[in-house]
């Protein structure tokens, strides 16, 4: 066993037996030539969803200005709404569309991880420490994690509301 197979009149024979680990070797290159190419292409598309987020992000924070020494409201709700957006994309992406690879990366790694924004969530806080407004400080980091920690936990149990009225007007609907 273990011979190469010969091309006949144009056509592999099947009858001549093929080395299987030339076989396993090719089907492995070819694998891998096309999970390189979609990873490639998840990057592209976080990196354009990237910069659809960090646009949206700096239009917010241009309509709702900070002063210094005030409460940060626009990275506020920034991180609040992006939390409670993910929450909500993520339950239907993996359990009502769990095949849809690149959307789980634009939507939740590209678009809202660019909207969102730990970095000047700890730029802002730090702001008001350093200005000696310690209560306020301290309401911003405080009030940030809990507020982002609830909007997610709401827009998770809106997206599974709603699977579940999905699921409930498909049976009575009967579509």
């Amino acid at each position: 066993m273990g011979g190469r197979a010969r091309a006949i009149g144009g056509r592999v024979s099947p009858a001549l037996p093929v080395d299987p680990d030339l076989a396993d070797g090719a089907h492995r290159a070819i694998r891998d030539r096309r999970r390189a190419a979609a990873q490639r292409a998840i990057l592209l598309v976080v990196g354009a969803a990237g910069i659809l987020g960090a646009l949206s992000r700096y239009a917010v924070s241009r309509l709702l200005p900070t002063p210094a020494g005030r409460f940060p409201w626009s990275t506020f709700w920034i991180n609040i709404t992006g939390s409670l957006v993910i929450g909500f994309v993520l339950v239907l992406l993996t359990e009502r569309f769990p095949r849809a690879r690149v959307a789980r990366p634009l939507v939740a790694t590209g678009f809202l991880g660019a909207y969102t924004t730990f970095s000047t969530y700890m730029v802002d806080a730090d702001l008001l420490f350093r200005g000696h407004d310690l209560a306020m400080g301290a309401e911003y980091a405080v009030g940030s994690l809990l507020a982002g920690g609830g909007a997610a936990l709401v827009g998770i149990w809106l997206g599974r509301f709603l699977m579940v009225l999905d699921r409930h007007l498909d049976e009575h609907l009967g579509s």
